[in-house]
C-alpha cells in the first residue's frame, strides 16, 4: 500500500502518485472516505486541524483522542483495516490563541500537539507563521522556524513516551485562508520560488542548531502556494505553467514533495497535473460537505414535492434560521447585501453551512428528512429535475444516507484518479 514516504521516491523515479487528505469532520463524510478506501485500497488519510479539533475541544467539541475514537469507530464498523487509515493534525501552532501573548499561545500549542500525537496522529503540520498579540500578523521565517521547531521537539518527545512511533512533520506556511478566501479570484500567484528555497533551508538549519537532525529527516513535505483556491463564487484552477519556477525546487530537494491546500473543485485534469508535478498531497474539505449538502437540499426539495404533509422546504428553512441565530462562523466572511448574504449562508463554495449541521435542529431537520423519504421511490422526472447525478435510485427504493455518502464518493474518486495515474491508464 501506498504510504506517505513512497511520494518524493516515486515522483524522482517518474511514476508520481498522490494521496487526497480529507479534512472533514462530518460523520458522512468520513464514512464515505473509509468505505471507499475499503474499496479501492487505498490509505485512507484524515485530518483534523487546529481550530476544529484541539485539546481545549475546539469549534467541534472534540479533542484529538475524541476525533481519532471516532474516525476508529467508523472505521470498524466500515471493516476498513486500522493499517489503511492514517491520522494527521493541520496547522497545528498559536493560531487559536493568536490574541494571547506570544508564550502564552505558544504553550497551549504545544499542549495541542502532544495531545494529537498522543491520540495517534501520525501527520503532523506544523504552522507557526502567525503573529500573536503585539506581534505582526505574519512572521519572518526565522521566528516562525523556531517555534516549529520547539512543537516538533514536543512531538517527538511525546511520541517517546507513549511508546509510538516517531511522527512525520509537513512545514512551511504559505498557504490560502482556511477554508477559502471572501472575495472574488482572478488568479493566483504561486510561492516565489526563492521564498520556497529560503523556507526550506531555514527550517533546516534551525532544527539543526536545535538538535532535531532527525525530526527535520522525517519532513516529508513543505507547504507552498500552487496557485490554487476558491472564494465563496469562484475557483482559481492550477496554471502547470505559472508554478513550474516553484516545482523546479523539488529538484534540488530530492526527498521532499509539496502539500497542496485549499484543492476543493480544481476538478479531475488540473488535480492530476498537481500530482504530477511535485504536489502529491492533495487537501479537500468544505468540497465534500458542499456536495452533501447539495444532496440534502436535493432530497429537501424532492420529498416537498413528493410527500404529503412534509411541508416546504423544511430542512433549508431551518438551516437559514439556524444560521442566522448564530451568525459568528459565516458573517465576517459573506459580504455584501441581505441577498446577497442569504445566496452564500446556503451555497457559497466555502461552505460555511458546514458549522451547522451538528446543532440539534439541524441534526432533527435532517433526520426527518431521511425518515420522509426512506424506503420511497421517486420517480424519475424528480430526479432530472433536482439531482440528475443519482438518476440511478428513480423508482427503486431510497435509501437516504447511502445516496448523501454516494454523492461524497463522487468528490473522492475524482481525487482517486488524480493521485493513481496507473489505474486510469489501466
Amino acid at each position: 500500500m501506498l504510504t506517505l514516504e513512497d511520494l518524493a521516491r516515486l515522483r524522482r523515479e517518474g511514476r508520481p502518485r498522490g494521496m487526497a487528505s480529507v479534512c472533514s469532520a462530518h460523520p458522512l463524510v468520513l464514512r464515505a472516505a473509509l468505505r471507499h478506501g475499503l474499496r479501492t485500497g487505498a490509505p485512507v488519510l484524515i485530518e483534523a486541524t487546529c481550530n476544529q479539533v484541539n485539546h481545549q475541544g475546539g469549534y467541534t467539541g472534540m479533542t484529538p483522542a475524541d476525533f481519532a475514537a471516532l474516525v476508529r469507530r467508523i472505521s470498524a464498523e466500515e471493516g476498513c483495516p486500522p493499517g489503511q487509515l492514517l491520522l494527521g493534525g493541520d496547522h497545528l501552532g498559536p493560531n487559536p490563541w493568536r490574541a494571547l501573548p506570544a508564550e502564552a499561545a505558544m504553550a497551549e500549542a504545544g499542549r495541542m500537539v502532544a495531545a494529537y500525537v498522543a491520540a495517534g496522529f501520525s501527520k503532523i503540520h506544523l504552522d507557526t507563521s502567525m503573529g500573536c498579540a503585539g506581534e505582526p500578523a505574519a512572521l519572518e521565517d526565522a521566528t516562525t522556524a523556531r517555534r516549529a521547531a520547539r512543537l516538533a521537539r514536543i512531538a517527538d518527545e511525546t511520541a517517546r513516551s507513549h511508546g509510538l512511533a516517531p511522527p512525520r512533520f509537513i512545514l512551511g506556511t504559505e498557504v490560502p485562508p482556511p477554508g477559502g478566501a471572501d472575495h472574488a479570484l482572478d488568479s493566483v500567484a504561486p510561492t516565489a520560488p526563492d521564498a520556497a528555497r529560503a523556507t526550506i533551508a531555514i527550517h533546516h538549519e534551525t532544527f539543526a542548531q536545535e538538535g532535531l537532525e532527525d525530526a527535520f529527516d522525517r519532513v516529508l513535505a513543505f507547504v507552498v502556494q500552487p496557485g490554487v483556491e476558491f472564494g465563496n463564487r469562484n475557483v482559481a484552477l492550477y496554471d502547470r505553467t505559472r508554478a513550474r519556477p516553484l516545482t523546479a525546487v523539488l529538484a534540488e530537494e530530492p526527498g521532499l514533495v509539496f502539500e497542496a491546500h485549499s484543492t476543493d473543485y480544481q476538478g479531475p485534469g488540473p488535480l492530476a497535473a498537481l500530482v504530477e508535478d511535485g504536489f502529491p498531497i492533495l487537501k479537500v474539505g468544505p468540497e465534500l460537505t458542499f456536495v452533501l449538502r447539495e444532496a440534502l437540499y436535493a432530497l429537501d426539495l424532492i420529498a416537498t414535492e413528493l410527500v404529503p404533509g412534509y411541508g416546504t422546504r423544511p430542512l433549508a428553512a431551518t438551516m437559514e434560521r439556524v444560521m442566522r441565530d448564530r451568525p459568528a462562523d459565516w458573517q465576517r466572511h459573506y459580504p455584501g447585501s441581505a441577498a446577497d448574504q442569504h445566496l452564500l449562508r446556503h451555497y457559497s463554495l466555502s461552505d460555511r453551512i458546514r458549522y451547522y449541521w451538528p446543532d440539534p435542529e439541524a441534526r432533527q431537520a435532517v433526520d426527518a428528512l431521511t425518515a420522509a423519504l426512506a424506503g420511497r421511490r421517486v420517480p424519475l422526472p424528480l430526479w432530472r429535475q433536482f439531482l440528475p447525478a443519482a438518476e440511478d435510485h428513480a423508482d427503486r427504493p431510497l435509501d437516504p444516507e447511502a445516496l448523501l455518502i454516494e454523492r461524497v464518493t463522487a468528490s473522492l474518486a475524482i481525487y482517486h484518479a488524480a493521485c493513481h495515474p496507473d489505474e486510469r491508464k489501466g
